[in-house]
């Protein structure tokens, strides 16, 4: 029994940690522990050939994918696709059971589209995804057949919570089966799904010191591994915001059952609420590779590669409301939940293209101060139209005048 895999973004930090839970899995299926052996038949990465190159020989791949151009010496293999379609054209020519979409930002998102419309399941770490073309995807996977599968922690959790819940009890669904795996409806039952946020470096600091920030600052993350964008994505609790968007795709949930609780010990990664008043929680060690797995083996549950939580360390878990003020970040996601068309996408576009413009500045004599980032995205949304989502074209098209908005507003000087 083989699994053939796709890992989209292979060489950034979920990529990279995708195959490390893959040597694991098939060590245990060695040793006859787990039944499914795990083969990648593809990679795709941006710029780091490199890293791409020597993946490649590791595990065997003779199918890869690089948005950029090979320099240095490549793979003799004729399996090398090179530019700005590469990933797609990986997905639609190699076949597979599982694409791991872990591209970093709107770039993944033709690939996982043509994914879902193959009808094959996707473990989806990209969560630019569900944000700028949920409206497209999730329809896609319903007609296909395919699953979004969450290697987010906490879209990981929220899974796992509902899957607590006996849709046979509940006379609405009647006869008719529930999809267990996401894109799927949370039981009527469910008055609230929580995410929670590590808060980042400025959990405590004041609006004006957070404004202020650096890259350097923002990059200092005190809970988890990740790559440089969505780190600084973290510090603004953008990250959160776009996993708010997130869920309601992949739960189908409205905004206002959907919210947000700083956690700082990243232990709790989601909650439930049912009517009844009771709470069901997922609790981890903050390791990427529980979901990763998860995501990969479901519905077994293998021994893990990822750390183990000891309850018996842990002194308190501490819960917190997040200021808007000072993460103005998290009323924008519920606002693009309920405009609707391309809101998600102008959101993301604009946030990509300023965290871009933010990490940039690094080594300049002046870097560019962490609160721009929000008024460049607060800027973009008042000023970019939003329009009926149909078609991917409608959302590229709102990403690249999005785009071209923020390069525009970045030559001008500031507000103070």
């Amino acid at each position: 029994m083989t699994r053939r895999i796709i890992i989209l973004g292979s060489t950034g930090s979920i990529g990279t940690q995708t195959l490390e839970v893959v040597e694991h899995l098939n060590a245990l299926h060695a040793r006859g522990e787990f039944p499914l052996r795990h083969e990648i038949v593809g990679l795709a990465a941006g710029r780091n050939a490199a890293l791409l190159f020597d993946q490649a020989a590791r595990f065997g791949v003779r199918h890869l994918a690089l948005a950029g151009s090979a320099s240095g010496p490549a793979p003799s293999s004729p399996g090398l696709r090179t530019g700005p379609t590469a990933a797609e054209a990986l997905v639609r020519e190699v076949d597979c059971d599982l694409v791991v979409a872990a591209m970093v930002g709107s770039a993944g998102l033709p690939a996982t589209l043509a994914a879902v419309a193959l009808g094959r399941h996707v473990a989806l770490a990209n969560k630019e995804t569900l944000v700028a073309a949920g409206a497209l995807v999730v329809p896609a996977a319903l007609a296909s057949g395919a699953s979004l599968l969450p290697v987010d922690s906490e879209h990981a959790a929220l899974w796992q919570c509902l899957q607590s819940v006996d849709h046979s009890l509940d006379p609405a669904h009647g006869h008719e089966a529930p999809r267990r795996r996401p894109p799927m409806h949370a039981h009527p039952s469910v008055r609230r799904v929580v995410l929670t946020a590590s808060g980042g470096p400025f959990r405590t600091w004041t609006k004006d010191r957070i404004d202020a920030a650096t890259p350097a600052d923002a990059l200092k993350h005190p809970t988890w591994r990740m790559g440089r964008k969505v780190t600084v994505d973290s510090a603004s609790l953008t990250n959160k915001a776009l996993e708010i968007i997130e869920a309601h795709w992949l739960f189908g949930l409205p905004a206002d059952r959907i919210e947000a609780l700083i956690h700082p010990q990243s232990i709790v990664h989601a909650l439930v609420e049912f009517d009844d008043g009771s709470l069901l929680a997922q609790l981890g060690a903050p390791d990427m590779r529980g979901p990763i797995q998860h995501a990969l083996t479901f519905p077994s549950r293998p021994a893990a590669c990822a750390q183990r939580l000891d309850l018996a360390t842990l002194s308190c878990l501490e819960f917190e409301t997040p200021d808007p003020a000072r993460f103005p970040a998290l009323p924008l996601a519920y606002h693009a939940i309920r405009v609707g068309g391309t809101a998600g996408a102008i959101f993301n576009a604009a946030n990509e293209a300023a965290v871009e413009a933010f990490l940039a500045s690094a080594d300049s004599p002046a870097p560019m101060r962490f609160g721009r980032i929000a008024e460049l995205v607060q800027e973009a949304i008042a000023a970019i139209a939003v329009v009926p989502l149909r078609s991917l074209a409608d959302a590229l098209a709102a990403d690249a005048a999005t785009r071209a908005h923020v390069q525009d507003a970045l030559g001008r000087a500031p507000v103070p």
